[in-house]
């Protein structure tokens, strides 16, 4: 490092004496265009049902949720992730491979209605099967291959509905090669995957799965979310989905994962993508409503902070609230 001048010739403070000051010198932004909004869909009409355990957040119907869509555009949101919630399960998830499915049904309005809306498709099995895991069960477990050809056809049926990229959150291996091969089977070369890479068994996911009615019937997903305490096993799981063909890459849980995140940028040149999970949100909305933090500071803080990390991308259910903070 070279020598400095030391103080009190050099003061650090003199960048930071005033607003225009600290924005002209900032080295970490973030713009709308960096920002994701996730939303549930449903079954049923005119439905906007908030969800307890995630204050401010809601299950849409299809209707209502073109109407919402609308309303992030207006505010410059520009790109949101879809879960379904189905009205009927089976033990397979098969229903979520049928152009009838809920998630299919919202794309294809939406697009009507918004055809510059960048919808992100998520793929997973666990809100369509009866016993709430991302495969096929044999044997008391999520059975990897079996699981593959489910989730190849749903992505396929996701990708002719209008999902513009192809999300698989499942964690099973070899998932992204098939779908990759089943996307340009079927003609659907132009559209990326975005792989749910280093996605962690996590106790952060708790109201999502309130949300998504998708909590395990038996057992956890420690057979096939990545362990916690695993680091180098992540940098495996991203470097074998870039070669399967992944185009973007995911983290998940984002705040307790930073680590990960910066180690992933600073290995691969890929675009990467972290996902701001519910407990995440959940706990700050909580405190905030206790009157413990200040929301908007601690929203835009966390924001930051995974910037700072290396995420180009995040996927947050604060989207519309940091649209509204930006603007103000």
């Amino acid at each position: 490092m070279m020598n400095r001048p030391q103080f009190p010739t050099t003061r650090l403070r003199r960048l930071r004496y005033n607003a225009q000051i600290r924005e002209l010198v900032a080295e970490t932004n973030v713009s709308l265009n960096d920002l994701v909004m996730p939303l549930f869909v449903t079954f049923g009409e005119n439905v906007k049902q908030e969800i307890t355990s995630m204050p401010g957040q809601y299950r849409f119907s299809v209707n209502t949720l073109v109407e919402k869509c609308k309303l992030l555009c207006m505010k410059g949101i520009k790109s949101v992730l879809l879960f379904g919630i189905p009205e009927e399960k089976d033990e397979h998830g098969h229903l979520a491979c049928s152009e009838n499915s809920i998630v299919q049904k919202a794309m294809v309005a939406l697009k009507k209605e918004l055809p510059g809306l960048l919808i992100i498709a998520d793929v997973c099995n666990c809100e369509y099967t009866t016993h709430g895991h991302c495969g096929t069960i044999v044997d008391g477990d999520v059975e990897n291959d079996s699981t593959l050809k489910t989730l190849a056809a749903q992505s396929v049926s996701l990708a002719q509905a209008g999902a513009d990229i192809i999300a698989p959150s499942d964690m099973m291996d070899g998932r992204v090669k098939v779908i990759r091969e089943a996307l340009d089977e079927a003609g659907f070369y132009k559209v990326p995957i975005m792989a749910y890479s280093a996605k962690f068994a996590s106790g952060f996911y708790g109201p999502f799965r309130d949300a998504a009615d998708s909590a395990p019937a038996f057992g956890n997903r420690s057979t096939y979310q990545m362990d916690i305490r695993n680091s180098n096993e992540a940098l495996r799981e991203i470097e074998q989905d870039i070669a399967e063909g992944a185009d973007m890459v995911m983290v998940k849980p984002g705040l307790a994962y930073l680590d990960i995140v910066a180690r992933v940028k600073e290995n691969f040149n890929i675009p990467v993508v972290v996902y701001n999970v519910s407990g995440e949100y959940s706990m700050v909305k909580a405190a905030a409503q206790n009157g413990w933090i200040d929301e908007q500071r601690v929203v835009m803080e966390s924001m930051i902070s995974f910037k700072r990390a290396g995420a180009d991308v995040i996927l947050t259910y604060w989207a519309e609230t940091i649209a509204d903070i930006l603007k103000e």
